[in-house]
Formats: C-alpha cells, sequence, structure tokens
C-alpha cells in the first residue's frame, strides 16, 4: 500500500485533479503496494473525508451522525467533512466525491462504497495522490484490487456470517422443505454478495426450498414491488429474507397489502430503529445489529492510527449481533 512522500505531496499541490488524470509523477507509482513510512505531518489536525452511500437510508444517517459526534468529541485530533450519495446506485457521483476530495488536499478518505469493483480505481489514484483510503461498510472487490496492485485494508462486519446468524434464526420458526424467498442487495456491492451467500448457507442447512431470489437494490419501494410479485407468485411462501432493513420495510408493506401479515416470516439486516419496531410488535422476526453509529468510527480511528505511524494497513473485523425480540426486551 502507498503513501504518501514528501515529494509526492509538494508536487499535488496546485495540481488538483490534474494527477488524477496523468499518474505520471516520477515517485508517485500507484502500482506499489509495500507500505513505507508514514505521510509527513501537515500543519494542524489531519483532515479526514467520510464518504458514504445514501443518506436517505437510515444506517448511513446513524454512520454520519456518530461520526460526527466523534469528531465533536475529539475536535483537537482532526477535522471531518462528511458527504453522501442520493441513492444507493449513485456511484458517478462517490467517485467524484473521492476525485474532489483528494483535490482539496484532505489526508485521508473513508468510504464505504455503492460499488465494489467500480470504486477501486479511484481509490488507487486518491492513494497514488498521497490520501490514506480505509474501506468500511461494503469491502471492495478483492480480485479488482489485486488486478490494480493495491491494497485497501477493510474495517467492517462478516456479512456472510451476520446473514447466517439471522437466517438460522428464522429457521427455527420454518419447517423443513418450507418455501422461502430472498431479496437481494445491489448484485456488484460486496456485502450484498456475502449477505446472499449467508442466507443461502442457512437456508440449505435447514432444508428450506429457496424459490426466488431476485435484487430490489436497497431500496424499500423496489422491495415492496419485488416482494408483492413474489407473494403472488408463490402463495404457499412462508418467509422472505431480506439483505438491508430498508428492504424489509419494504417487504413488510407488501405482505399487509397482500393480506400476508403472520403467515410470511421476514428478516432484515442492520439493526434500523424502524425494523427493531417492527420486531416488538411481531411484524418481523429479526435484524442483524453491526452498529452504523460505530462503524465509521472504527475506520476514522484506524485512518488516524496509520496517519500517526501507529499501524500498519491490514483488514480488521468489526462485531455483528442478532436482534430479535428477547435481545430488545
Amino acid at each position: 500500500m502507498s503513501y504518501r512522500s514528501l515529494a509526492c505531496r509538494t508536487r499535488r499541490r496546485g495540481m488538483g485533479l490534474l494527477l488524477l488524470a496523468t499518474l505520471a509523477l516520477p515517485g508517485c507509482d500507484a502500482a506499489r503496494v509495500t507500505p513505507v513510512s508514514p505521510p509527513p505531518a501537515r500543519a494542524g489536525s489531519p483532515r479526514i473525508a467520510l464518504i458514504m452511500k445514501s443518506l436517505a437510508n437510515e444506517f448511513f444517517s446513524t454512520m454520519a451522525d456518530g461520526a460526527k459526534r466523534h469528531q465533536s468529541e475529539h475536535a483537537d485530533q482532526y477535522e471531518l467533512i462528511v458527504n453522501g450519495i442520493k441513492d444507493e446506485l449513485d456511484v458517478a457521483r462517490q467517485v467524484a466525491l473521492v476525485e474532489e476530495m483528494v483535490a482539496q488536499e484532505v489526508d485521508a478518505i473513508v468510504i464505504a462504497p455503492a460499488d465494489s469493483k467500480i470504486l477501486v480505481p479511484v481509490c488507487k489514484r486518491a492513494q497514488a495522490a498521497g490520501v490514506v483510503v480505509i474501506n468500511i461498510d461494503n469491502k471492495l472487490d478483492d480480485g479488482v484490487l489485486a488486478e490494480n496492485q493495491v491494497r485497501i485494508p477493510f474495517v467492517g462486519p462478516d456479512n456472510r456470517a451476520g446473514a447466517r446468524l439471522a437466517g438460522e434464526h428464522l429457521a427455527k420458526r420454518l419447517q423443513r422443505g418450507d418455501k422461502v424467498a430472498i431479496l437481494e442487495g445491489v448484485r456488484t456491492a460486496f456485502n450484498g454478495q456475502q449477505r446472499l451467500l449467508g442466507f443461502q448457507d442457512a437456508m440449505k442447512a435447514a432444508g428450506m426450498e429457496i424459490v426466488d431470489s431476485q435484487s430490489a437494490l436497497w431500496e424499500m419501494d423496489m422491495a415492496n414491488k419485488v416482494a408483492s410479485a413474489m407473494l403472488s407468485e408463490h402463495p404457499d411462501l412462508k418467509a422472505l429474507l431480506c439483505s438491508n432493513d430498508s428492504m424489509a420495510l419494504g417487504a413488510l408493506a407488501a405482505s399487509k397489502a397482500a393480506g400476508r401479515t403472520g403467515t410470511v416470516a421476514i428478516i432484515g439486516y442492520d439493526g434500523i430503529s424502524a425494523v427493531q419496531a417492527a420486531i416488538k410488535d411481531g411484524s418481523i422476526v429479526a435484524t442483524i445489529q453491526q452498529h452504523a453509529d460505530q462503524l465509521a468510527v472504527f475506520g476514522i480511528e484506524y485512518a488516524l492510527q496509520v496517519l500517526q505511524g501507529a499501524a500498519t494497513p491490514e483488514d480488521k473485523q468489526t462485531p455483528v449481533e442478532l436482534i430479535t425480540a428477547e435481545t430488545l426486551k
């Protein structure tokens, strides 16, 4: 993983996005992946940019609030710039945000990428420009990272394990051979892929029949439409496994509209407050808490350690917990 040298930083000043287009400066070879000395300290506190996905999703607004609270408690240690995109599919805007933060000469970028593959090249360019990059929430694709000869540490949960945990809890309410369906996230997102695998692991082990699996793009309205079609096509469907809580709420609305409340079990993933309320009233079975208020903080604290030369960049796993009616009592 390459970090900025003093010469690279000096060349970068005044060049802004030109560096992103050329990447031709001597001594700033983006292909290097062996960690070297930490970047030299900039006068004043380091500036860290947090770049998230859609702030319309409660999970990411909670993440932003947690990061802002942490910065206010450590205002003497770093400055924070918070950015989000319009929706989960606005990948081009997220790429542009990374470029803008590099042009503004931030010291570090903590990013929850909307796409696990498309964001790799621009994150590599940020590293080549001397910016420490920390990946949170949704892991960048290992294959694309290898192709681009870049290492970007991931600080986040084991999504497959979390989804399997929720699926195993759901299976206790079902009978072997019951029909279930899965609402997937964006299929190019690593966390969506891993949650799908975790649900499949749990359902296969419990002997359930997965009769349908479709992407609802992480969105509540899309999930409502997809779940409605699934319920219509499969009148004997017993459960909907949703890869995030927004989709779980959409699935819940669909089940209510179809008159299937209480006959179709629903699980989500993220632990947002609206789904916790639905778990308490019995309309959703479970979700996975991955501590949205702390997830960005984990990344920010790690970025600070790297900037200070106190850590060698490597992946770090953060906790996940099953949330059920019993745990909320």
